[in-house]
């Protein structure tokens, strides 16, 4: 018996494992590599009416299940909420979430109400452990 032919369902069935074989994931770090920082310290740098603890934010793992959509955005030239789009660069939430923009609603008008009212309303909704403060506004080491 020729030697293909003795090991050709071996090699079939091999083939047929990598070919079934799911691609793999990217992490959230190398996710993060190609859209930004894999975790981030969100705090004021512009707005300093009110100083807030600075956050931690796992941003590689939120990127990894959520649309950028799902929390970024951007304002036309009229200051209205105008929904992300793909290639859309992203700015500082705080170059319109500060006490300086008077357009701005005033749930919204700080950096610390706009997190609030975007990550503790998402979080409280998934998980109400991960809206307690100290989950992102980690005590200093």
């Amino acid at each position: 018996m020729p030697l293909l032919t003795k090991y050709a369902g071996f090699v079939l069935l091999l083939l047929f494992c990598f070919a079934a074989a799911p691609a793999p994931q990217l992490t959230p770090a190398a996710f993060a590599a190609e859209s930004g920082a894999a975790e981030i310290i969100l705090e004021s740098k512009i707005d300093h009416a009110r100083k807030a603890k600075p956050a931690f934010f796992p941003h590689g793992s939120h990127q990894a299940r959520l649309e950028c959509a799902h929390c970024h955005h951007a304002q036309d030239s009229a200051g209205k909420l105008v929904p992300f789009t793909a290639g859309q660069a992203i700015a500082s939430c705080e170059s319109c979430h500060n006490s300086g923009n008077t357009a701005m609603q005033e749930e919204l008008n700080t950096f610390q109400k706009a997190g609030h009212a975007l990550c503790r309303s998402c979080h409280q909704a998934s998980n109400a452990k991960l809206a307690k403060c100290s989950v992102c506004h980690k005590k200093s080491e």
